[in-house]
C-alpha cells in the first residue's frame, strides 16, 4: 500500500523555526510557534529520517517560560529608595559606635585637665543653621507634592544658602578649638581632640550633603519633579533630618563630657 501520509510543507517547518526563535518583550514565545509547531511535530515524530532533527527541547521550555512565575521585579524609584534607607542605615550605625567609643574615651579622661575646656559658643549657631535646613527641606517635600514647582526650588535654593553659612559657622568654631589654650598639647590628645575629629566628621557628611542639595535643586528649577516622581527630594530631606539629629546627639555628648559652652 503506498504512503498517503501528506509530504511536509517547507514553509510550514520554516515557520516554525522562527515561530520559536521570536520571543516578545515578555519572554514567551510568539503566537506563531503556538499555532504550527504540533503540526510540525507530528510530521517530524512520523519520519524516522528526520526525528533526531526535531527540536523537541521548544515546547518544553515554553511550558516552563509559560507556567513557572516570573520573579518579582520592584520599580527603579522603589529599589533607588530601598539603597538610600539603606545608606542611611549604614551611616547611623557609624556614627552611633563613633559616640559610643567617645563617651568611653571621655569617661576614661575625666580626670584630665582639658575635659574641662569649653566648647565654642558658635556651635549654637552652627545648630540652628542646622534646624532651618531641615525645616526648609521638609516644606519643599510638602511642595513638590502640591504641583508647587517654583516653591519647591526656591526652598531648596535657600536650603543650599544656610548649608553653607552652617559651614562658614563650624570652620570658624573649628579655628577657634585649633588656636584655644585647650589644644596646646595638641589636638591628637585630650577631649577638646576627639571633639575637633568628629565636629570634623560630621563637617565633611554637611559637605556632601550640599552637593546633593545643590543637585536636587537645578533638577527642580528644570522641572524634573512632580507630585508623583519627588524622591530626589525625599531623600534630601531625610539626609537632613538624619544630619540633625546626630548634631544634636553629638553637641549634647559634648556638652556633657566637657566644661560646656564659653
Amino acid at each position: 500500500m503506498a504512503d498517503r501520509r501528506p509530504m511536509p510543507d517547507p514553509n510550514v517547518q520554516q515557520t516554525w523555526q522562527v515561530g520559536v526563535t521570536k520571543r516578545t518583550d515578555f519572554g514567551h514565545f510568539s503566537e506563531h510557534a503556538l499555532v504550527r509547531t504540533p503540526r510540525c511535530i507530528e510530521w517530524e515524530l512520523s519520519s524516522a529520517e528526520n526525528i533526531r532533527d526535531c527540536p523537541l527541547i521548544s515546547p518544553v521550555l515554553f511550558a516552563i517560560t509559560t507556567i513557572m512565575p516570573r520573579p518579582h521585579q520592584l520599580p527603579s524609584d522603589r529599589r533607588a529608595e530601598q539603597g538610600g534607607l539603606l545608606f542611611l542605615l549604614s551611616l547611623v550605625i557609624f556614627f552611633l559606635s563613633s559616640l559610643f567609643l567617645y563617651a568611653i574615651y571621655a569617661y576614661w579622661r575625666r580626670e584630665d585637665p582639658q575635659s574641662q575646656s569649653p566648647l565654642p559658643i558658635s556651635f549654637l549657631t552652627s545648630t540652628l543653621c542646622l534646624l532651618l535646613i531641615s525645616g526648609l527641606v521638609h516644606a519643599a517635600t510638602r511642595s513638590v507634592r502640591r504641583q508647587k514647582r517654583w516653591r519647591t526650588s526656591l526652598l531648596l535654593v535657600f536650603s543650599s544658602l544656610a548649608a553653607l553659612a552652617f559651614m562658614v559657622v563650624q570652620f570658624r568654631s573649628m579655628q577657634t578649638m585649633m588656636v584655644g589654650p585647650e589644644a596646646s598639647e595638641g589636638l591628637g590628645r585630650g577631649v577638646i581632640g576627639m571633639v575637633f575629629v568628629l565636629a570634623f566628621l560630621h563637617a565633611l557628611h554637611v559637605a556632601g550633603g550640599i552637593i546633593s542639595l545643590a543637585i536636587v535643586s537645578v533638577r527642580s528649577i528644570c522641572g524634573k519633579y512632580d507630585h508623583e516622581r519627588h524622591w530626589p527630594v525625599d531623600f534630601a530631606a531625610h539626609y537632613w533630618h538624619f544630619l540633625d539629629i546626630v548634631w544634636l546627639c553629638m553637641l549634647a555628648t559634648f556638652w556633657l563630657t566637657t566644661g560646656g559652652f564659653a
